[in-house]
């Protein structure tokens, strides 16, 4: 019950992001690693946004979290989001899965291997904003040199049997339209709608998502592999859909903002699109093509980073993939999807990085997240052993 009731702990410890004020948990895992004898540094950022890392006595492994997580409504939850109850076989609550569940699994593995005197101590990082995209966090250290290029396991939850070895990329873009006003009665004939300016982007990243992208055999084959594991794990009948998810370019035109008035022809209009990149599509001819199409627009490009991946082949992914068929007894299968998170700053930096966590993975930023207590068990279990090969 130890790696829950921490768990329990760190989900009472609030740290939604926005705000991303992360001093109070930051200051708590600071304090429980130095119960154990392990000092670590506190890279403290604007408005509280703080990071913990800890130098390993071998500098070829990385373990690493995020502390932040999503805002919750205290509306519809079994248990409030804050309150970190245990029950059920559950420890439930905002972060219990994504992913203050996996910090609490890697915390209670260095805790049980310090109590026995066994190993050096791998490489720790705790940071602050992976959920809004690591700029006072993970991509702030990488950009200090405050860590070096080595073998990297991040606690992001996955399914219990496939760790994750690859995403897709990621490209945020905010355009600004500009239109020509006219009394609203006489458009389309008379002025230029900024705001169906920007309808006319959408169309054209909807015709985006229906290319298809060659890409080399190793990834030809995982891609395979992880439309059949997501399939069954979503609960769908068939594998076309999350293939496509994984295959193709997404889109999503979260925010639209413009016009002046209902009779006014909008002069102005502002759109922020995300779009995950898959393999064999190279982001910078993507947004370059954007740009063309948007004409006068102005687009900001906030966020242009591509698909990553490490091979099935590095020591990172064959000790992970060794350790948990131990604990389980059951094959293994590596797999790849279309998030973002912390491993793509990794990846870029020079880093082979597999990300293997606890979790229910239907519940992650909605209402009643959980984690089972069994799950954080055996990643604590697959945590220690991992450290142990390494170290």
């Amino acid at each position: 019950m130890e790696v829950s009731r921490l768990c329990s702990t760190l989900v009472q410890i609030r740290s939604e992001n926005p705000p991303g004020n992360t001093r109070e948990i930051i200051e708590y895992i600071s304090d429980y690693l130095e119960g154990l004898g392990i000092k670590g540094t506190v890279i403290n950022r604007p408005e509280g946004r703080c990071n913990l890392i800890v130098g390993g006595t071998q500098d070829n492994l990385l373990l690493c979290g995020h502390v932040d997580v999503v805002p919750a409504v205290n509306d519809g939850w079994t248990h409030e989001p804050f309150s970190g109850d245990i029950a059920g076989g559950f420890v439930w609550g905002r972060g219990s899965t994504d992913m203050k569940g996996g910090c609490a699994a890697i915390l209670t593995a260095v805790k049980r291997l310090a109590d026995r005197g066994e190993g050096e101590n791998a490489g720790l990082a705790f940071v602050c904003d992976e959920e809004t995209g690591g700029e006072s966090g993970m991509r702030y250290l990488l950009s200090k040199n405050l860590l070096k290029p080595c073998d990297c396991l991040i606690a992001e939850p996955t399914p219990h049997l496939n760790p994750c070895t690859g995403q897709k990329g990621l490209c945020r873009l905010k355009i600004n339209f500009k239109g020509k006003p006219a009394h609203g009665s006489l458009y389309p004939h008379f002025g230029v709608s900024a705001i169906m300016e920007a309808c006319n982007i959408i169309f054209y990243l909807k015709m985006l998502n229906e290319r298809n992208f060659a890409v080399d055999k190793e990834i030809e084959e995982i891609i395979v592999r992880s439309s059949g594991v997501l399939s069954k794990v979503f609960g769908m009948s068939g594998i076309s859909g999350i293939e496509d998810a994984i295959r193709k370019i997404t889109f999503n035109p979260g925010r639209i903002t413009g016009g002046e008035g209902v009779n006014i022809v909008a002069q102005n209009c502002s759109l922020d699109v995300e779009m995950r990149i898959p393999w064999g599509c190279n982001v910078n001819r993507l947004t370059e093509e954007i740009t063309e199409r948007a004409g006068p627009a102005d687009v900001e490009i906030r966020t242009a980073s591509a698909p990553a991946f490490t091979s099935s082949h590095s020591d990172i992914v064959k000790i992970t993939c060794d350790e948990i068929e131990k604990v389980y007894g059951k094959p293994v299968q590596p797999i790849v999807h279309w998030a973002a998170s912390d491993a793509r700053h990794l990846r870029k930096a020079g880093f082979d990085v597999v990300e293997y966590g606890p979790g229910e993975i239907l519940t992650l930023h909605g209402i009643d997240e959980r984690v089972s207590v069994s799950q954080l068990e055996s990643a604590t279990a697959i945590y220690e052993k991992i450290i142990k090969r390494y170290t």
